[in-house]
């Protein structure tokens, strides 16, 4: 596979002005642009809107969420095949047509005449959401700029971090024009105009050879894919970053609930959650400077570990309110760097070679946890008697993440080729 690679990237047909070994031009705002149009118009429109249909619909609330969550769900199980086609054909197809699919997905709920086409809808959009979210992205960049790849994937991860600016407050001022039909009918319209000519035209550079990590050992791809994700460290990781994201996603989904409940009324609770917002900026910024200082797995221990310290604060300090709006800014910037930690995991231990699969598998457990964490943390709040007792558990899942990033470590097991690099940081991988 690699002579394939390399003959397409000798042809360059796919982009005259591409130099190899240098990261493409225009590819990095063209993937900023989308992954902010991408999320704005499929993920956090959503909860805009949700009002507006079960009110127009009369549809259940739980059963409109549902349809939403399904999306997420099969997201995840898309994910790991077209982890496939990322490592061997690159993005630019994957992309283009989940742009494509996306488009069309929210024209069919615009239109959803019942709640069956509603779910086939969010069903479609799943598949959109797998091949134009983070993940497609994400191994777009770790190949194209290899040593280069966190001051990229930095900027791709702020760029998603800001759709919720830019579409909530836009989708807010649809739908008091055109309703939730109408809302999601010209953002589907325009997520088509904007995503699938950047995808189809900014994505053309070759795609370079792959480049295999410290703990892979072997040339037979498949095998070592198989053995990478049968690994100790590879299943601990999978393990603390499910446990993470628990946490990180019920923190998001029950900070205003434990806002209320401390004596903040809605306007404060609504900053707590903000300010959360700008901690995720914040932290996603310096994610860049913890990589150069730290090992591959050391950096994850202490944020996992300051995560779990500031949701148990959470539970356990009634006040002041600028005390828990400092803590919402904790969190935010924990939950920041957790993203840019699972966007280098895998480069940065096994290599590039298999990136789109790995991290496919890597981001199951994230994206299921995703879909369940608004009912399972509501469920919990209600059994556990309120919102503080919900975060000593996430507290504690923080904590349970931190412990197993302990052994997700990986050891060089052979010499370093002269085409391999170091990880994204630039340090020698950590010691097991």
């Amino acid at each position: 596979m690699a002579r394939e690679v390399d003959r397409e990237a000798d042809d360059g047909s796919a982009d005259p002005l591409h130099r190899q070994g240098d990261p493409p031009r225009g590819v990095l705002p063209a993937l900023c642009a989308t992954q902010i149009t991408s999320w704005g118009v499929l993920y956090y429109a959503f909860p805009v809107l949700r009002p507006g249909i079960v009110a127009d619909t009369g549809w259940s609330s739980s059963l409109v969420t549902a349809a939403f969550s399904a999306a997420l769900l099969l997201s995840a199980a898309v994910g790991v095949p077209l982890g496939r086609l990322l490592d061997r054909n690159g993005p630019r197809a994957v992309m283009t047509s989940g742009s494509v699919l996306a488009a069309v997905s929210l024209l069919v709920v615009a239109m959803a005449p019942n709640l069956l086409v509603f779910f086939a809808g969010w069903i479609a959009a799943g598949g959109a959401m797998a091949a134009t979210f983070y993940q497609p992205a994400f191994a777009a960049v770790a190949r194209w700029w290899g040593e280069d790849r966190v001051k990229a994937l930095t900027a791709v991860t702020l760029a998603g971090g800001l759709a919720s600016t830019v579409f909530a407050p836009v989708t807010e001022a649809l739908t008091d024009t055109f309703g939730w039909r109408g809302s999601y009918a010209l953002l589907a319209l325009s997520l088509g105009v904007i995503t699938v000519p950047v995808h189809a035209l900014f994505l053309r550079a070759p795609w370079p050879p792959a480049v295999s990590g410290p703990a892979t050992t072997t040339t037979d791809e498949a095998g070592s894919v198989g053995r990478i994700a049968k690994s100790r460290p590879f299943v601990l990781l999978a393990g603390a970053m499910l446990m993470a994201g628990f946490a990180g996603w019920g923190v998001l989904i029950s900070l205003i609930p434990l806002m209320n409940e401390r004596g903040a009324d809605s306007s404060t609770a609504a900053w707590a959650l903000a300010l959360c917002g700008v901690g995720q900026i914040v932290g996603r910024i310096l994610y860049g400077r913890l990589a150069r200082h730290t090992g591959i797995a050391v950096r994850t221990v202490p944020v996992f570990g300051v995560g779990a310290g500031a949701i148990g604060a959470f539970a356990l300090i009634p006040g002041p309110v600028w005390l828990l709006l400092v803590l919402a800014t904790l969190v935010g910037m924990v939950r920041g760097n957790f993203t840019l930690l699972q966007a280098t995991a895998v480069a940065d231990r096994w290599g590039t070679h298999a990136y789109g699969r790995l991290s496919a598998v890597l981001a199951v457990p994230v994206t299921v946890t995703t879909a369940i964490t608004p009912f399972a943390a509501t469920a919990l709040a209600s059994i556990l008697g309120g919102s503080p007792s919900l975060f000593l558990v996430l507290a504690l899942c923080s904590a349970v993440a931190a412990v197993l990033a302990l052994g997700t470590s990986t050891q060089r097991t052979e010499a370093p080729s002269s085409g391999q690099s170091r990880s994204a940081s630039g340090d020698a991988p950590d010691s097991p």
